[in-house]
Protein backbone atom coordinates (compact mmCIF):
# COMPACT_ATOMS: atom_id res chain seq x y z
CA UNK A 1 0.00 0.00 0.00
CA UNK A 2 1.38 3.51 -0.84
CA UNK A 3 1.60 6.35 1.80
CA UNK A 4 -1.03 8.18 -0.03
CA UNK A 5 -3.26 5.41 0.60
CA UNK A 6 -2.44 5.33 3.73
CA UNK A 7 -3.63 9.13 4.13
CA UNK A 8 -6.49 8.67 2.13
CA UNK A 9 -7.40 5.98 4.42
CA UNK A 10 -6.87 7.96 7.69
CA UNK A 11 -7.69 11.34 6.98
CA UNK A 12 -11.26 12.79 6.46
CA UNK A 13 -10.19 16.19 7.53
CA UNK A 14 -7.83 18.82 6.24
CA UNK A 15 -4.12 18.03 6.64
CA UNK A 16 -4.03 21.80 8.66
CA UNK A 17 -6.63 20.91 10.81
CA UNK A 18 -5.17 17.40 11.84
CA UNK A 19 -1.65 19.11 12.10
CA UNK A 20 -3.19 21.62 14.90
CA UNK A 21 -5.04 18.66 16.71
CA UNK A 22 -1.47 16.30 16.97
CA UNK A 23 0.22 19.26 18.08
CA UNK A 24 -2.17 20.50 20.91
CA UNK A 25 -2.80 16.37 22.07
CA UNK A 26 1.15 16.55 22.03
CA UNK A 27 1.67 19.64 24.39
CA UNK A 28 -1.20 18.66 26.46
CA UNK A 29 -0.18 15.22 27.24
CA UNK A 30 3.46 16.11 27.24
CA UNK A 31 4.97 13.39 24.64
CA UNK A 32 7.75 13.33 23.48
CA UNK A 33 9.31 11.77 20.02
CA UNK A 34 12.79 10.82 18.83
CA UNK A 35 14.49 8.94 16.37
CA UNK A 36 16.06 5.89 17.99
CA UNK A 37 18.85 3.55 16.38
CA UNK A 38 20.11 0.14 16.24
CA UNK A 39 22.90 -1.55 14.89
CA UNK A 40 21.21 -5.33 14.11
CA UNK A 41 24.00 -7.52 12.37
CA UNK A 42 25.21 -5.15 10.32
CA UNK A 43 21.64 -3.48 9.01
CA UNK A 44 21.70 -0.20 11.12
CA UNK A 45 17.91 -0.10 12.26
CA UNK A 46 15.44 3.01 13.47
CA UNK A 47 11.80 3.70 14.69
CA UNK A 48 10.74 7.02 15.37
CA UNK A 49 9.28 6.67 19.45
CA UNK A 50 6.98 8.42 21.11
CA UNK A 51 6.78 8.65 25.26
CA UNK A 52 5.38 10.50 28.01
CA UNK A 53 7.55 12.47 29.83
CA UNK A 54 6.73 11.13 33.17
CA UNK A 55 5.81 7.97 34.50
CA UNK A 56 1.84 7.33 34.46
CA UNK A 57 0.41 6.51 38.28
CA UNK A 58 0.84 3.37 39.26
CA UNK A 59 3.62 2.35 38.25
CA UNK A 60 5.47 1.19 34.81
CA UNK A 61 4.86 2.44 31.22
CA UNK A 62 2.64 0.18 28.53
CA UNK A 63 4.98 -0.40 25.41
CA UNK A 64 3.96 -0.16 21.60
CA UNK A 65 5.29 -1.89 18.96
CA UNK A 66 3.87 -1.20 15.46
CA UNK A 67 4.98 -1.61 12.03
CA UNK A 68 3.66 -0.03 8.54
CA UNK A 69 2.60 -1.81 5.37
CA UNK A 70 4.97 -2.59 2.18
CA UNK A 71 6.02 0.07 0.77
CA UNK A 72 5.24 2.59 3.32
CA UNK A 73 7.89 4.08 5.92
CA UNK A 74 7.85 5.36 9.89
CA UNK A 75 7.39 8.69 9.23
CA UNK A 76 4.36 8.50 7.46
CA UNK A 77 2.99 5.51 9.46
CA UNK A 78 2.78 7.56 12.73
CA UNK A 79 0.14 9.65 11.57
CA UNK A 80 -2.02 6.73 12.89
CA UNK A 81 -1.74 8.29 16.20
CA UNK A 82 -1.78 5.43 18.05
CA UNK A 83 0.38 8.06 20.66
CA UNK A 84 -2.75 10.03 20.98
CA UNK A 85 -4.94 7.13 21.36
CA UNK A 86 -2.97 6.24 24.45
CA UNK A 87 -0.68 8.65 25.58
CA UNK A 88 0.40 7.06 28.60
CA UNK A 89 2.28 4.38 26.20
CA UNK A 90 5.44 4.10 25.04
CA UNK A 91 4.46 3.84 20.99
CA UNK A 92 7.16 3.08 18.37
CA UNK A 93 7.09 2.95 14.90
CA UNK A 94 9.67 0.53 13.47
CA UNK A 95 11.28 1.46 9.77
CA UNK A 96 11.35 -1.73 7.73
CA UNK A 97 14.12 -2.82 5.26
CA UNK A 98 14.00 -3.15 1.55
CA UNK A 99 12.22 -6.30 -0.10
CA UNK A 100 13.33 -8.03 -2.80
CA UNK A 101 10.74 -5.60 -4.45
CA UNK A 102 13.18 -2.79 -3.40
CA UNK A 103 10.07 -1.82 -1.39
CA UNK A 104 10.36 -1.84 2.57
CA UNK A 105 8.64 -4.32 4.53
CA UNK A 106 8.79 -7.03 6.97
CA UNK A 107 9.36 -10.76 7.22
CA UNK A 108 6.11 -12.91 6.27
CA UNK A 109 8.05 -16.33 7.82
CA UNK A 110 10.55 -17.57 10.13
CA UNK A 111 14.03 -17.80 8.24
CA UNK A 112 13.09 -15.11 5.64
CA UNK A 113 15.93 -12.56 5.27
CA UNK A 114 17.75 -14.15 8.19
CA UNK A 115 15.26 -13.70 10.38
CA UNK A 116 16.28 -9.72 10.37
CA UNK A 117 12.91 -8.55 11.66
CA UNK A 118 12.39 -10.39 14.53
CA UNK A 119 15.93 -9.88 15.70
CA UNK A 120 15.14 -6.27 15.43
CA UNK A 121 12.43 -6.94 17.76
CA UNK A 122 14.61 -8.51 20.19
CA UNK A 123 17.48 -5.85 20.09
CA UNK A 124 14.82 -2.80 20.23
CA UNK A 125 13.40 -4.05 23.01
CA UNK A 126 16.36 -5.43 25.49
CA UNK A 127 17.11 -1.25 24.72
CA UNK A 128 14.01 0.39 25.44
CA UNK A 129 13.54 -1.66 28.62
CA UNK A 130 17.11 0.08 29.31
CA UNK A 131 15.54 3.68 28.32
CA UNK A 132 12.23 3.15 29.72
CA UNK A 133 10.74 1.81 32.77
CA UNK A 134 8.87 -0.51 30.38
CA UNK A 135 5.58 -2.90 32.36
CA UNK A 136 6.74 -6.15 30.90
CA UNK A 137 2.79 -7.42 31.56
CA UNK A 138 2.13 -4.60 28.99
CA UNK A 139 4.21 -4.91 26.00
CA UNK A 140 1.91 -4.98 22.77
CA UNK A 141 2.59 -5.78 18.60
CA UNK A 142 0.29 -4.32 16.00
CA UNK A 143 0.79 -3.54 12.02
CA UNK A 144 -0.89 -2.81 9.00
CA UNK A 145 -1.14 -5.31 5.95
CA UNK A 146 2.39 -6.66 6.03
CA UNK A 147 3.02 -5.12 9.03
CA UNK A 148 -0.18 -7.26 10.34
CA UNK A 149 1.24 -10.48 8.68
CA UNK A 150 4.65 -9.76 10.80
CA UNK A 151 2.40 -9.25 14.06
CA UNK A 152 1.16 -12.47 13.22
CA UNK A 153 4.58 -14.20 13.26
CA UNK A 154 5.38 -12.35 16.55
CA UNK A 155 2.63 -14.15 17.64
CA UNK A 156 3.91 -17.49 16.65
CA UNK A 157 7.50 -16.47 17.00
CA UNK A 158 7.80 -14.38 20.38
CA UNK A 159 4.21 -15.50 22.36
CA UNK A 160 6.19 -15.27 25.53
CA UNK A 161 7.03 -11.06 25.24
CA UNK A 162 3.52 -9.56 24.00
CA UNK A 163 0.44 -9.83 26.11
CA UNK A 164 -1.75 -9.49 23.30
CA UNK A 165 -1.82 -8.18 19.52
CA UNK A 166 -3.76 -6.07 17.02
CA UNK A 167 -3.22 -7.46 12.84
CA UNK A 168 -5.41 -5.00 10.61
CA UNK A 169 -5.52 -5.93 7.16
CA UNK A 170 -2.92 -9.14 7.74
CA UNK A 171 -3.11 -12.73 7.21
CA UNK A 172 -1.45 -16.04 8.51
CA UNK A 173 0.87 -17.28 6.16
CA UNK A 174 0.77 -21.34 6.20
CA UNK A 175 3.85 -22.23 7.85
CA UNK A 176 3.07 -19.23 10.36
CA UNK A 177 1.38 -21.36 13.47
CA UNK A 178 0.09 -19.44 16.81
CA UNK A 179 -0.03 -22.43 19.65
CA UNK A 180 -0.21 -20.33 22.83
CA UNK A 181 -3.13 -18.73 23.09
CA UNK A 182 -3.07 -14.60 23.26
CA UNK A 183 -5.97 -12.27 23.08
CA UNK A 184 -6.42 -10.72 19.35
CA UNK A 185 -7.94 -8.16 17.88
CA UNK A 186 -8.45 -8.16 13.79
CA UNK A 187 -9.18 -5.41 11.80
CA UNK A 188 -10.31 -6.56 8.09
CA UNK A 189 -12.04 -4.98 4.75
CA UNK A 190 -15.38 -7.06 3.61
CA UNK A 191 -13.78 -5.60 0.10
CA UNK A 192 -9.84 -6.15 0.67
CA UNK A 193 -9.03 -6.66 -2.31
CA UNK A 194 -5.21 -6.65 -1.92
CA UNK A 195 -4.71 -9.46 1.08
CA UNK A 196 -7.92 -11.06 0.64
CA UNK A 197 -10.57 -11.00 2.88
CA UNK A 198 -10.73 -14.64 2.89
CA UNK A 199 -7.39 -15.20 3.52
CA UNK A 200 -8.04 -12.87 6.80
CA UNK A 201 -10.97 -14.61 7.97
CA UNK A 202 -9.18 -18.31 7.83
CA UNK A 203 -6.52 -16.07 10.20
CA UNK A 204 -9.44 -14.82 11.97
CA UNK A 205 -10.72 -18.64 12.51
CA UNK A 206 -7.34 -20.26 13.68
CA UNK A 207 -6.99 -17.51 16.34
CA UNK A 208 -10.35 -18.17 17.27
CA UNK A 209 -9.47 -22.26 17.63
CA UNK A 210 -5.92 -21.53 18.98
CA UNK A 211 -7.40 -19.73 21.99
CA UNK A 212 -10.17 -21.52 22.43
CA UNK A 213 -13.10 -19.53 22.28
CA UNK A 214 -14.63 -20.79 19.10
CA UNK A 215 -19.07 -20.98 19.58
CA UNK A 216 -18.61 -18.14 22.21
CA UNK A 217 -19.57 -15.06 20.11
CA UNK A 218 -20.99 -11.79 21.24
CA UNK A 219 -21.33 -8.75 19.45
CA UNK A 220 -20.04 -5.28 20.31
CA UNK A 221 -20.73 -2.87 18.28
CA UNK A 222 -21.57 -2.06 14.40
CA UNK A 223 -19.08 -5.01 12.53
CA UNK A 224 -17.46 -5.96 15.69
CA UNK A 225 -17.60 -9.39 16.91
CA UNK A 226 -16.21 -10.76 20.15
CA UNK A 227 -15.04 -14.20 21.01
CA UNK A 228 -14.60 -15.08 24.42
CA UNK A 229 -15.89 -12.43 26.30
CA UNK A 230 -14.48 -13.08 30.07
CA UNK A 231 -12.00 -15.75 28.84
CA UNK A 232 -7.96 -15.03 29.10
CA UNK A 233 -7.47 -14.63 25.71
CA UNK A 234 -10.65 -13.55 23.75
CA UNK A 235 -10.36 -12.81 19.64
CA UNK A 236 -12.34 -9.08 18.84
CA UNK A 237 -12.27 -8.77 15.18
CA UNK A 238 -14.08 -5.36 13.69
CA UNK A 239 -15.16 -6.22 10.08
CA UNK A 240 -15.81 -2.59 8.37
CA UNK A 241 -17.39 -2.42 4.53
CA UNK A 242 -13.95 -0.60 3.42
CA UNK A 243 -11.08 -2.27 1.26
CA UNK A 244 -7.28 -2.15 2.05
CA UNK A 245 -7.19 0.55 4.52
CA UNK A 246 -6.60 1.75 8.28
CA UNK A 247 -9.69 2.98 8.84
CA UNK A 248 -10.44 6.02 10.98
CA UNK A 249 -10.96 4.99 14.41
CA UNK A 250 -8.61 1.82 14.44
CA UNK A 251 -6.21 3.12 16.76
CA UNK A 252 -8.48 3.91 18.94
CA UNK A 253 -9.94 0.81 18.98
CA UNK A 254 -6.53 -1.02 19.59
CA UNK A 255 -5.54 0.92 22.27
CA UNK A 256 -8.81 0.20 23.74
CA UNK A 257 -8.01 -3.24 23.45
CA UNK A 258 -4.74 -3.18 24.71
CA UNK A 259 -5.44 -1.14 27.86
CA UNK A 260 -8.16 -3.96 28.54
CA UNK A 261 -5.53 -7.07 28.10
CA UNK A 262 -2.66 -6.77 30.21
CA UNK A 263 -0.44 -10.01 30.46
CA UNK A 264 -1.16 -10.33 33.77
CA UNK A 265 -5.01 -11.01 33.95
CA UNK A 266 -5.22 -10.43 37.50
CA UNK A 267 -7.13 -7.05 38.58
CA UNK A 268 -5.00 -4.40 38.43
CA UNK A 269 -4.46 -1.32 40.27
CA UNK A 270 -4.60 2.33 38.68
CA UNK A 271 -2.17 2.34 35.85
CA UNK A 272 -2.26 5.77 34.48
CA UNK A 273 -5.02 7.50 32.20
CA UNK A 274 -7.38 5.28 29.83
CA UNK A 275 -7.30 5.74 26.19
CA UNK A 276 -8.59 8.02 24.39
Amino acid sequence: MSKFEVRRAKFEVSSKCALVVVLLVLCARAVSAEVLTWKVEGDTREAIVFAPSALPPGGGLPLIFSFHGHGDDMENFQYVGLQQAWPDAVVVYFQGLRSRDGLSGWQNERGEYNDRDLKLVDVALASLRKKYNVDDDRVYATGFSNGATFTYLLWAERPGVFAAYAPVAGRLRPSVVPKEPRPLFHVAGARDAQVAFADQKAAIVTAIGVNGVRGKMTTCGDGCTLYGSGTPAPVMTWIHQGGHEYPRGTSERIASFFHEHPRNTLPRGPAGSAPQ
